[in-house]
């Protein structure tokens, strides 16, 4: 058994290791937000080491470039997937609010909340300008 082999088998083995503890961590932590750290975190890592595994045991330009794409993809859409996803749990209020350390995303609701109480449009410029 070579090198690249042994390295191969280790790698698939912390790539399982980490799926196996984003499971874990969907299955234990108690709301939505940290459920999305959990299956994000360990996820996009366990690609990353999978996709390199991969390229040790075929080393050719066409799964190199192949596995930079998928991971650029991936790193591309996946935090973008979990902060619409914790969004739209803060809205429906699937959130436990005793958990949060900084509530900003309330903050800027209930300003916003505000301004259209106060009769201003929040998307146009509070000031008018004057001329062009």
């Amino acid at each position: 058994m070579s090198g690249a082999e042994i390295a191969v088998g280790v790698l698939i083995l912390v790539s399982a290791f980490l799926s196996m503890a984003a499971g874990i961590g969907i299955i234990r932590f108690p709301d939505v937000l940290t459920r999305l750290h959990a299956a994000t975190k360990p996820q996009v890592l366990g690609l990353a080491t999978v996709l390199l595994a991969i390229v040790l045991q075929v080393p050719t330009w066409g799964v190199a470039t192949t596995a930079v794409l998928v991971m650029t993809f991936q790193l591309l859409t996946q935090p973008m997937t979990a902060h619409m996803l914790g969004r739209s749990a803060y809205r429906s209020d699937h959130v436990r609010y005793d958990l949060l350390i900084e509530d900003a995303l309330g903050h800027d609701i209930a300003e916003h909340d505000q301004e259209q109480a106060q009769g201003q449009d929040p998307d146009q410029d509070p000031k008018p300008r004057r001329g062009r």
